[in-house]
């Protein structure tokens, strides 16, 4: 269902609703805030300024603000969405507040009728333009309504009295440096929202576009082992049967190994597809355990250690703490950036791998000294089946497995590396990793 069909059924889409949350939250924060100006702007006209105003009503009008406000605070903690409507209703009655204080001290010749602009400026930012609209419409009437209802002595805020023209223009002055300041602070904390919520929707679409690809690896995947399983499993009975006619007839020591050399490799094959299926989508459906981070890293480089090629560091957690990871995901992960160090290394140069507890996040390291890569190089690492090896040495897949177990984990992978300087792989997961933050 789109935007417009939810709306049609009184239903509140998770953008909108976010959107009019935000919204609301920072309005109760600018009502508050009118609310102390209020007050302050009476007490001084009042009392420095010795102007006699209706002090009983003014606080009356004013209290109302506050108890709306009070009130939609308290609402929109107990409800689950936020109505478009709510930060509407809120403004229409804040101009029908400012009308009643304006009518009471002096009508359209109050200086700070200007601050319907306000109300007008805001609305223009945050609600749609139906809403807007009825605001504007609202406002005139209300401005026109000023000069038939305005209560009390029109002088006292005009220009006839108390300093005569001087006074209503410092009255303009300041009215017009509010005005201006509440318009340009909120405009701009509005725009900062809105290119902050426009981040995340990108940063949102690009995991999902991430998500897409890895359910497509996990079909292609799925289906490879299915239709190499017959042909696989019928090569390894061949291979069986030969070999033992060749060691039954006492054939020549060479053909009987190679014919145990290929069932040997068809079982890799095999299991090289069963791991590839893995890789590709169903490690997402792995349980959440407690390991420790030096066991994470030792099983991760376990095969990996011939020639004393990785220089492993872990360093002392105290006190102890377990990560709450799916271990074979993150296993998986670590073994697949520690093989593309390995293969990027030159023949005798150590791969360092340090680990550890940084603030809030757990960091494990991964370093060669290969040749490092370019910026357009680095720029595409990550994409599904992008390498910069041989074909016979992977798919590209590694890399952008490693990217979307850890992202999905609330982590990340960050790469860092420069032509003849190496790489490093920062791979990176939240203290807090449970099954919590990947449902977030």
């Amino acid at each position: 269902m789109d935007a417009r069909g939810a709306d049609a059924l009184g239903e509140t889409p998770p953008l909108a609703d976010e959107r009019s949350r935000i919204n609301l939250s920072w309005l109760l924060l600018l009502r508050w805030g009118a609310a102390a100006g209020q007050v302050i702007t009476v007490v001084v006209v009042s009392g420095w300024l010795g102007i006699d105003l209706p002090l009983l009503a003014l606080f009356v009008l004013i209290g109302i603000g506050a108890a709306t406000n009070a009130a939609a605070m308290v609402w929109a903690s107990r409800v689950d969405q936020v109505p478009e409507a709510a930060p509407a209703v809120l403004m229409l009655i804040d101009v029908a507040i400012l009308t009643g204080l304006l009518a009471l001290t002096g009508g359209p010749s109050n200086p700070f009728s200007t601050l319907y602009l306000v109300n007008i400026a805001l609305a223009a930012a945050v609600l749609p333009p139906r809403w807007t609209w009825a605001l504007v419409v609202l406002s005139i009437a209300c401005f026109a309504i000023l000069f038939s209802v305005s209560v009390g002595d029109h002088e006292a805020m005009g220009h006839a009295a108390h300093g005569g023209l001087g006074l209503h223009f410092e009255g303009m002055f300041v009215a017009f440096v509010v005005s201006a300041a509440f318009i340009a602070y909120f405009v701009q904390r509005v725009t900062s929202e809105l290119a902050r919520r426009d981040a995340e929707l990108a940063d949102a679409q690009h995991a999902r576009a991430r998500a897409e690809r890895l359910a497509s690896l996990g079909t292609l995947a799925a289906g490879a082992a299915h239709e190499l399983s017959t042909p696989l499993s019928t090569i390894a009975v061949v291979a069986r049967e030969l070999e033992r006619k060749l060691v039954a007839t006492e054939g020549e020591d060479d053909a009987a190994e190679d014919a145990r050399l290929v069932r040997e490799q068809v079982d890799r094959c095999r299991h090289i597809l069963d791991q590839m299926s893995a890789d590709a989508g169903e490690v997402r459906g792995d349980a959440f355990v407690p390991v420790e981070l030096a066991d994470l890293v030792a099983e991760s480089t376990d095969g990996l250690r011939e020639g004393n090629r990785l220089d492993v560091v872990v360093e002392p957690v105290v006190p102890a703490r377990s990560l709450y990871v799916p271990r074979r995901a993150v296993v998986q992960a670590l073994r697949a950036v520690t093989k593309n160090a390995l293969e990027a290394s030159p023949s005798g140069s150590a791969v360092e791998i340090r680990a550890g507890l940084h603030g809030r996040e757990w960091r494990i390291d991964v370093r060669d000294h290969g040749g490092g890569m370019s910026e357009e190089v680095l720029a595409r690492v990550g994409e599904p089946f992008f390498t910069t090896k041989g074909p016979d040495r992977g798919m590209g897949l590694g890399v952008f497995l490693a990217q979307t177990v850890l992202s999905g984990l609330g982590g990340g992978l960050v790469l860092h590396s420069r032509p003849g300087d190496g790489t490093t792989a920062e791979l990176r997961l939240p203290v807090e990793s449970g099954p919590e933050v990947r449902a977030s």
